[in-house]
């Protein structure tokens, strides 16, 4: 089986944001049984800006993201050299492959970041990806490996995403406010209700958390791809995910996978706006596949430029699909309910493209 292996920062570092030895002896140690196993394996590791605090002699995460930036690029190498040394003492050669969100949109990076990991595994090195947090702008800010470890396991075709945090899975309810809280074990679908119950960040140095992880793992599951979330300090949690065995929460993979723009546009896009449409033009959407033309338009929220994802909502606000629009915010008020035929020369005849959208549950 091919899997991918994500662990947070506050699972590999100590309450002082120095890397915990510990912790990545032990993961690099689940990583080495999973490839005696037979199994590929691909890990995406934050820890990147908590081990470069105390080589500057910060003792806490400041929030201004350029500096963040630079104590990336400090910590990023020393993540690498101690994960390899380890990785080596089990005959392992670690490869460091740096991604962002958006080398998934463009197709040529796409197809690049495809085969340059294709070829990492094929050699049998273990590929250890992270965000490029040095060139990274907002992302920086919201425990983006996450999801990036959940678009890795698209395009690797993934059998397995293991996300492991400091927690044994998803609850119930919140543990640390609520003792009658009890681990959900297995997720068949993510909906509304359970991205209520997750949380924020869990930590000072994680910037993920919970709500992070269903996320993610709703990604995956629209990639095809089965996800768990674990405890990283439970014994051999890897290969027990790998074995069915039931470990922490599973999230069951939808038996439809979308392709990978469409996968990017649906969840690595943030919304900038809403496009409210009529009935008629969310039967063409929904039943028919068809492309929103400005003709079922009945208003614009929000300020977008063209090529931004929006969401499309009907008549009462409720989103049903998304997509990257051809007009901006203005341009599209100024065009809304008008039939192609009566458009000025010029304009787009699409407002989102068939292509360019995707219909959510």
């Amino acid at each position: 089986m091919k899997v991918v292996v994500k662990v947070g920062t506050s699972s590999i570092t100590t309450d002082a944001g120095e890397l915990d030895d510990a912790a990545v002896l032990k993961l690099c140690g689940d990583v080495a049984a999973a490839r005696v196993e037979g199994h590929e394996v691909v890990m995406v590791c934050s820890g990147a800006i908590a081990a470069g605090l105390p080589a500057l002699g910060y003792d806490s995460r400041p929030a201004d993201v350029g500096l963040l930036q630079a104590i990336a690029a400090v910590g990023q190498p020393r993540l690498m050299e101690r994960i390899g040394a380890i990785l080596a003492q089990h005959d392992l050669v670690a490869g460091q492959v740096l991604l962002t969100p958006h080398d998934f949109v463009q197709r040529s990076q796409y197809l690049h970041a495809r085969e340059t990991l294709r070829l990492l595994l094929g050699l049998g090195v273990v590929p250890v990806v992270n965000e490029n947090d040095t060139v990274a702008d907002d992302e920086i800010r919201y425990g983006d490996n996450d999801r990036l470890a959940a678009l890795v396991s698209h395009l690797v075709a993934a059998d397995l995403l293991v996300l492991l945090t400091d927690t044994p899975g998803l609850f119930t309810a919140d543990p640390r406010l609520d003792t009658e809280a009890s681990l959900i074990e297995e997720i068949a679908e993510v909906d509304a209700a359970l991205e209520s119950v997750a949380g924020g960040s869990g930590t000072a140095r994680g910037s993920g958390g919970m709500a992070s992880k269903l996320a993610a793992a709703k990604i995956a599951a629209w990639s095809g791809v089965r996800a768990v979330i674990a405890a990283a300090d439970a014994p051999g949690v890897v290969l027990a995910a790998l074995r069915g065995e039931p470990v922490g929460t599973a999230v069951q993979p939808r038996a439809q996978r979308l392709p990978s723009r469409k996968l990017w546009i649906a969840f690595a896009q943030g919304s900038s706006g809403r496009v409210v449409v009529d009935p008629g033009a969310q039967r063409a959407l929904c039943r028919d596949g068809r492309s929103l033309l400005p003709a079922g338009v009945r208003a614009v929220e929000g300020s977008f430029d063209p090529e931004e994802a929006v969401e499309v909502v009907d008549e009462v606000g409720r989103p049903f699909a998304k997509g990257l629009v051809r007009f901006s915010a203005d341009g599209l008020r100024s065009v809304a309910g008008r039939r192609t035929r009566d458009l000025p020369e010029g304009m787009p005849h699409e407002v989102i493209h068939r292509d360019d959208l995707v219909v959510l549950p």
